[in-house]
Formats: C-alpha cells, structure tokens, sequence
C-alpha cells in the first residue's frame, strides 16, 4: 500500500512537472503567440519557411526554385546536417536567405533539459557562424514545441512557428493534394511551413520531391496574382509597420472598425453571403432583382425578379488597402489593378455550377469615382427616394469609419461619393471573363475590390 501511494504521488508530481514545463507553454505559444512569431500582416507578402535542411539533393533544386521567381525564404536548419554541407549554407547566405536554428539534431525540447536544449542551440549557432559569417536571429523549436524556459532561455533570439503546415514531409500526400493545400492558404500574412529535407524522424526521404512540384505550381499562381515572398525578418518589419500605422488612429476609432468588423461577419451568416474562395475580397449571393428595369450598355437589361449575383466587397480588405496607400490615387490604382485581376476568376468559380445558370447578370451598389466601365460594368443612377437615402447614409458612414481620413474625406467629396448602381449582363461577363485562367481542383479565389471607394450593400 505505501509503494502504491509513493507511486501514485511520483506519477502525480510528474504530471505536473511535464504540464508546466511543456504543454502549457507550448498551448500559450501557438494559441496566443506569446512570445513567438507566427503570422504578419501584410499587403502581397508571403513568407516561405523551411525546416530540417539542408538537405544535398533537394535544398539546392530549391534555391534554383526560390531565385527563378526572386524570392527570399528562411531555412531553420539542423545542426547536424547544415555542419556537412556548409557550401548550402553560405549560398544560402549569399542569395539573401535567412537562416536560423532547428536544433542540432531534430528532438523535441520536452525530452531536454534547459541546459541542452541551450547547447543544441549554441551549437547549431557556431555552425551557421562559422559558414556565414554571422550569427542566427531566429529560431524554430522542432515540431514548434517550446518548454517553460525557452522564452527566457534563447537571449537574442526571436522564437518564429508558423500559420499553415501541410504534411508535406510524407511522400503519400503527393503533389497535387499537397498543392491544393497550399493554395488555400494563398494570403498575404501567412507564414508557411514547409521542409526540404526528408532524413528527420517521422519524414520521407523522397517527400521533398512532391514539396518541389507543388511549390512551383504555387509561386507560379501567386506571383501572377501580384504576391511577393519575403524571409521572415522582412514580414515582421511589414508587421511592425502595419501595427504602429494602427495605433496612429486613435483608441476610439480603433474600437470602431473592430466593431464594423465583427458586425460584418454577422451580416455575412444572417444573409447567407458566401465567399468567392479562401481569404476573399469578393463575396457573393443570389438574389431576385428588385426595381425598375436596368437597361445596360451592351443592350441587355435586368428587369424586376430576375435572378441576380449580388456582389459585397470584403471591408477588411479594403481597410487594409487604404492603410497602406500613401494617397487616395494610390488607392484607386491598387483597386483597378484587384479587379482586373477577380473577374476571371470570379468567372471561373461560377463556371458550370448549376445554381448559376440562370443568373441574368452581376449587380451591386457603389460609391465610384472611375473605372467600373472599362470592366463592362454599366452605371447607372440609383432612383431617388429611401433607399437612396439610407445607401447614402450607410456608405458615407462606412467611409468614415474605414478610411485613416474618413471624416474630411467625406466631407471633402461628399458630393461625387455618390451611390450608383453597377450592373453587367451575364451574357457580357461571360464574353470578357468566361474562359477560366486558373485551372486548380479548388475554388478560384483572391483579391476583388472595386474602383476608388467601391463598396457594395445589400439590396
């Protein structure tokens, strides 16, 4: 009886020993982001990062890869492989990569001491030193496990994990669902993470092969889509901009903008608008027409409950858009360039599906001040009376709580912040934007916005 109760209080104390030391760390880490670097904000950057390297075979192939699109990525590297191969590292070095620390051999740091973990570290730090020149900023726990005296153990170092993993170290996954994966995470902010060394525990030897294949598939689509790939000391710069940016709008206006936010993912369930894909700027839902006829201006028209596709611009998007503009030029340009960009991929999400095929043509509400028409849109007045009114009220409202200048912007232009009508015949959509341009098994998705100041509301 006594060793069973003598055994009963070592598992207990080693329960609680292991839940500080390791799992409540780790669960604050990667829940909350204390004391770590997981996502950033930004406008068309992307962060590639890549573990278990470097690898003979497959890290160079990668490089290649990484300078045909000019890209910038970060390699966490294990001491154990980057000492054989210092030739890797210094071109790694040499091209404008990051490098940083995983571990000298790849083993979890629950199962070391503080003490060893500090010298895997060191280690691995004296290797990237010795081949480079310079010394490892970051560092990424194997497997993104943190114990209780890593955020006070590392010294300079900055604790980096990650926003979207694959399973790309499994061979099984193959390319083209590794691909599609990948491709739901296309979104500025994102830090991703990939491997391009299979000799890990765990791992394929040859899964790197199909991260390759699907890689390229990726940037191709993603440097089209006007997405850059920056390392990870640039993607905290963005996001350190992108927040002190933030804090120069004041307490009040801040609260505002959180407020609209939230309302509007409300809004987006209570009227079942659907998004156009992952990280949408464009969302969408069929409606009946309400009004008076439209006439548009390739002869088509919408009459009164005919089937429409309703289009709502993301506010968020366009917030983040007008924070990172230098002038409402700026703005407008950017927003042009989103919109020739989503139509024909807007055409290709609605391709084929049947609950589309009898749609008469695409509508929403605008405030605009050039561009819809190159499009094929057609503007039109919107009738006088309370719905005019109350679109007015609402959209000069929106302005003013999502622009940095909201209130003298509306005040300034009151009079062309007036809200239109933009209309196009499905006939004419699918004639300028029909032929899809993206042929992936996922739903076509990314960037929409409308010209300066286009912000769509429910009719």
């Amino acid at each position: 009886m006594v060793w069973e109760a003598t055994m009963e209080n070592f598992l207990l104390w080693g329960f609680y020993i292991l839940t500080f030391y390791a799992f409540l760390p780790g669960l604050v880490s990667r829940t909350f982001g204390f004391r770590v670097f997981k996502k950033g904000r930004a406008a068309h950057e992307i962060a590639l990062t890549f573990d278990d390297g470097p690898d003979p075979e497959y890290t160079p192939q990668l490089l290649d890869l990484l300078k045909r699109y000019d890209a910038k990525g970060t390699f966490f590297v294990v001491g154990v492989h980057a000492e054989r191969h210092p030739e890797l590292l210094r071109r790694m070095h040499e091209e404008g990569h990051i490098i940083g620390i995983h571990n000298y051999v790849h083993k979890t740091n629950w199962l070391m001491r503080p003490g060893t973990v500090k010298k895997q570290i060191h280690r691995t730090a004296d290797v990237i030193k010795k081949a480079t020149g310079e010394r490892p900023a970051f560092y990424r726990p194997p497997w993104g496990i943190v114990n209780l005296f890593d955020f006070s153990n590392l010294g300079y170092l900055q604790i980096i994990l990650w926003s979207a993993l694959f399973g790309d170290w499994r061979k099984r996954v193959g390319a083209d669902r590794l691909l599609a994966r990948m491709m739901k995470k296309l979104r500025p902010g994102e830090v991703l993470l990939l491997h391009d060394c299979g000799a890990t525990l765990g791992a394929d030897r040859e899964a790197p092969a199909n991260m390759l294949v699907a890689l390229a598939s990726f940037m191709e689509e993603a440097t089209s889509r006007g997405f850059r790939f920056v390392h990870i000391e640039e993607m905290i710069e963005l996001t350190d901009k992108s927040k002190a940016t933030m804090h120069t709008l004041g307490w009040f206006k801040r609260l505002l903008i959180a407020c609209w936010m939230g309302w509007e993912r409300i809004f987006h369930v209570l009227f079942r608008i659907k998004p156009t894909g992952e990280d949408p700027v464009l969302h969408h839902r069929i409606i009946k027409y309400k009004g008076k006829t439209l006439h548009l201006s390739d002869g088509g028209t919408i009459a009164n409950k005919d089937p429409v596709l309703e289009l709502h611009f993301d506010n968020h998007k366009l917030f983040q858009i007008m924070m990172d503009s230098r002038s409402v030029m700026h703005i407008a340009i950017r927003l042009i360039r989103e919109v020739e960009k989503e139509l024909p991929r807007l055409a290709a999400r609605i391709a084929g599906r049947e609950e589309y095929a009898k749609i008469r043509g695409l509508y929403g509400i605008s405030m605009i001040n050039r561009g819809a028409e190159q499009f094929g849109f057609s503007v039109l007045e919107l009738p006088p009376g309370l719905f005019d009114k109350m679109t007015r009220l609402y959209l000069g409202t929106l302005m003013k709580v999502l622009h940095p200048s909201g209130r003298k912007r509306v005040q300034k232009r009151g009079d062309k912040l007036s809200p239109r009508i933009i209309a196009m015949s499905m006939d004419r959509f699918r004639e300028r934007f029909g032929a899809p341009q993206v042929n992936y098994p996922w739903p076509a998705s990314q960037s929409f916005e409308e010209q300066t100041e286009s912000l769509t509301i429910p009719h």
